[in-house]
């Protein structure tokens, strides 16, 4: 939905998304969260993620997989795709490419 910045639904499912986050990724309730993981894209369907989100999630795919974190985490910078000519966009992570790779080596 198209909600407002200033509005309380908004907010209300920013803090949720946050407090998920946190617990799935057993994060404090002061660590930071990549803006990505607490807001939608506008289809829903975006297969990107920021790096800093895949990141985060190292610990919990790694545990899920079992898989070593360091081998997690090198993939996960092996998918970084850099912004198109180098300055369009932001550097992202495809998660379905990353879930693929991720099946190679379990």
């Amino acid at each position: 939905s198209n909600l407002a910045p200033t509005s309380a639904t908004l907010a209300r499912q920013v803090a949720a998304r946050a407090a998920a986050f946190r617990a799935a990724n057993d994060l404090t309730a002061s660590a930071s969260i990549p803006p990505d993981m607490l807001t939608a894209s506008a289809s829903g369907l975006d297969p990107h993620i920021s790096p800093a989100a895949a990141r985060a999630q190292v610990e919990r795919v790694a545990a899920a997989r079992g898989i070593r974190a360091p081998d997690v985490a090198a993939l996960v910078e092996g998918q970084i795709e850099r912004p198109q000519f180098g300055f369009l966009g932001e550097a992202r992570v495809n998660v379905l490419a990353l879930n693929l790779a991720l099946d190679q080596i379990e």
